[in-house]
């Protein structure tokens, strides 16, 4: 369908200016671009804070009671979808959400989870610099060519 809509829109915009139409698969990423992109995901997966999320995913995977409290978790959320769709008990409903909350309590009360919370927040707030940094170096790049480029009247000239 999105070709079909990109095939229809082939017109020429005001002034006879045209505007070019693409289509997503034209969007190839050149080589070279996607080339560093995987050596910048490399060097991110080496840097301290993903090992440290890694590190700490790992132990929460091999701890047993962290494991068991999820599974606990899991259970009651379960339970509160059946008393909420299947039975239409309101009261239970918020029991069972008390007794989550108490197991939930007793999981962040265990250090590995206040280290692995810590690190998905290192993790995702290193990624989000990195896209910054790439989205403000692009931005002022084009702001730079504004001004270098001056731009003709119409699109004839």
């Amino acid at each position: 369908m999105a070709n079909e809509q990109t095939a229809a829109h082939s017109h020429d915009h005001e002034g006879g200016c045209s505007v070019p139409s693409f289509r997503n698969e034209d969007f190839i990423v050149r080589k070279d671009i996607m080339a560093k992109t995987k050596e910048l995901a490399e060097m991110l997966f080496t840097s301290e804070e993903v090992q440290m999320f890694r590190r700490s995913e790992q132990q929460i995977q091999d701890n047993e009671r962290v494991q068991d409290l999820i599974a606990r978790i899991k259970k009651k959320q379960k339970e509160i979808v059946a008393f909420e769709t299947t039975f239409k008990n309101p009261e239970m409903v918020a029991k069972i959400e008390k007794e989550i909350d108490a197991l939930q309590d007793e999981l962040d009360e265990i250090p590995i989870i206040g280290q692995f919370q810590q690190s998905q927040v290192d993790v995702n707030y290193l990624l989000q610099t990195v896209v910054a940094i790439i989205r403000d170096t692009v931005a002022d790049k084009i702001t730079m060519e504004d001004v270098e480029i001056e731009e003709p009247e119409n699109c004839s000239e």
